[in-house]
């Protein structure tokens, strides 16, 4: 065989199964970690049995890992040699047989409604990156975009006018996203001179920089750490927990379900591609569950 196995592989998951980047790279690390650990155990990736499969998994456990981050690194093994079964490049799928990693189910992490509206008001100041900030917190919540989402959003995928954008998600399937008028005079404030204009470099480094909506100190795209920095930064300004960017799309899709929003909307907005998914903002916290209790039974208020 001429051509390496996760070369390959690596393509058809780019090319055929429109996987993005970020995905691509955590599959071709997972995959790595695990044919390095083969070779510390005398095999190799096309005469490794269910047994070696099995170990390996017990082996992540052994080190620590999380439960999540166990089942991430089997299925991207399983992803692997299912295609190679798919090709003919091993004659069977030795991962097949191997039970899956279980997950402990958890409620996503939300803050609550005073809590975004402290996080947003806390970005003070007029500056390029004051705008630019305020413009991205604004947008998560206003959208429950993901942090990809936001780093790969370009001038052309944003309609002002109708307050639209479009948003490509997982496996770059395309969604149409509304966002509200917070979020519109936030966007509108930093395309405006002294917002992204200031960002611009003397000369871009790539086309795609060049049609980023949010930039980095350096004029490229902003990165997924950088997003996560702003979200951590004003976090602390705002005297809330530490929240990751995930958090305010949390935040969103419990807040609109509050509010009475249907649950398959709901799915459509986060680009969910089952309601199941969508189904876990409905177990909202018992604050939240006693406070619509008190406001909405009739004879819940205790005199």
């Amino acid at each position: 065989m001429t051509s390496d196995p996760l070369e390959t592989f690596m393509t058809w998951m780019r090319v055929e199964q429109g996987r993005s980047r970020n995905t691509l790279a955590a599959y071709q690390r997972d995959i790595r970690a695990y044919l390095s650990w083969l070779h510390t155990q005398g095999s190799t990736l096309l005469v490794a049995t269910p047994a070696h499969i099995e170990r390996f998994v017990a082996h992540l456990r052994n080190t620590g890992k999380a439960p999540k981050s166990v089942a991430r690194k089997f299925a991207a093994v399983r992803m692997f040699y299912r295609y190679l079964s798919q090709e003919g490049i091993r004659s069977d799928n030795p991962a097949a047989t191997v039970d899956g990693v279980k997950v402990p189910s958890s409620l996503p992490k939300a803050i609550s409604e005073d809590e975004v509206a402290l996080l947003l008001s806390s970005v003070r100041g007029v500056d390029s990156f004051a705008r630019r900030d305020r413009a991205v917190l604004e947008f998560l919540y206003a959208t429950g975009a993901r942090v990809a989402e936001v780093c790969n959003l370009s001038i052309g995928d944003i309609d002002m006018q109708d307050a639209l954008v479009r948003l490509f998600g997982k496996g770059a399937k395309e969604r149409i996203v509304p966002f509200g008028r917070p979020c519109h005079d936030a966007l509108g404030d930093y395309f405006d001179l002294g917002g992204r204009p200031a960002l611009v470099p003397r000369q871009w480094a790539s086309r795609e920089d060049s049609d980023a909506v949010f930039l980095g100190v350096h004029g490229t795209r902003l990165s997924r750490q950088g997003v996560f920095n702003i979200v951590r930064k004003y976090a602390r300004l705002a005297g809330i927990p530490e929240i990751s960017p995930h958090a305010l799309r949390h935040s969103c899709a419990t807040h609109m379900l509050v509010h009475g929003a249907d649950l398959r909307v709901v799915q459509e907005l986060l680009g969910h591609a089952s309601v199941s998914t969508t189904q876990i903002y409905t177990r909202v916290d018992n604050e939240v569950l006693y406070e619509m209790y008190r406001e909405a039974h009739p004879r819940a208020r205790l005199k």
